[in-house]
């Protein structure tokens, strides 16, 4: 029996990546998925790697997460594919690098609105389902959310998920009553298909950086999506409102 049988799991952004990548992993663990993507080709390309790997999912496309109305259709019509929801894993975002006296408004905004308020979003349309079955809200932060990095300007990014990490011990409390777990999962750098060209090519301050992770290599995807999934099992049951770092170790550095 696999560590999630029998849970319904929503997650977000599952066109590829660490999304792909969790939606086969909750899957192969026992979860019923019901995944979401804002292109359409990728996210049909998960359902069938899943499908084909013998795991239960269904897929919705053209989502776009931005749009509290969007997202609140999405969700109501999620939770109807298997009767409700166990677990709600926000991994999608939308990111945007600037130094501060180049980035934009707009550029801000989106940034924002696309790390910060669309969890806010997806988690005000399940709260209700949550808290039927006593579900579980996963997060996903970042090492940017809790100290300043050098090796890339990631003001907004940083500051939309401090957010995500502040928010998420909100929701612990709030939730708590309700059997509602919240937790966040804040990453280092992590090799996906968007950085990919960073481990290919890495700058000299990114290589500088990586040469001080005590483990003495960047993150794949499953060092997350493991994480993810023993925060979402019955396991962690008595867990809530934390920010767990999977970084290496490079955060205890500076």
């Amino acid at each position: 029996m696999g560590r999630l049988e029998g849970k319904i799991a929503l997650i977000t952004g599952i066109g590829g990546g660490m999304g792909r990548d969790a939606a086969r992993r909750f899957a192969a663990e026992g979860a019923k998925v019901v995944g979401c993507d804002i292109n359409a080709e990728t996210l049909d390309e998960t359902v069938r790697i899943v499908r084909e790997e013998g795991g239960e999912i269904a897929g919705f496309g053209d989502i776009d997460l931005t749009d509290p109305d969007v997202t609140e259709r999405w969700v109501a019509e999620a939770a109807d594919v298997y009767g409700g929801i166990d677990i709600l894993y926000n991994n999608a975002g939308i990111q945007r690098f600037a130094p501060i006296d180049e980035l934009t408004v707009a550029d801000w905004e989106l940034n924002l609105k696309g790390e910060l308020s669309i969890v806010f979003y997806a988690v005000r349309a399940a709260w209700k389902h949550l808290a039927q079955r006593r579900g579980v809200i996963v997060n996903i932060g970042s090492i940017a959310g809790i100290r300043g990095v050098e090796f890339a300007p990631q003001n907004v990014h940083g500051s939309a998920k401090a957010g995500v990490i502040n928010l998420t011990q909100h929701l612990a409390v709030e939730g708590g009553p309700l059997g509602i777990r919240a937790v966040c999962i804040s990453p280092g750098f992590v090799v996906t298909p968007a950085t990919k060209f960073l481990v290919d090519n890495p700058p000299p301050a990114v290589e500088a950086t990586w040469g001080r992770i005590p483990l003495r290599r960047v993150g794949q995807t499953s060092d997350i999506v493991n994480a993810a999934v023993f925060l979402a099992s019955d396991e962690a049951s008595w867990i809530t409102g934390i920010n767990l770092v999977v970084d290496g170790g490079g955060s205890v550095i500076g």
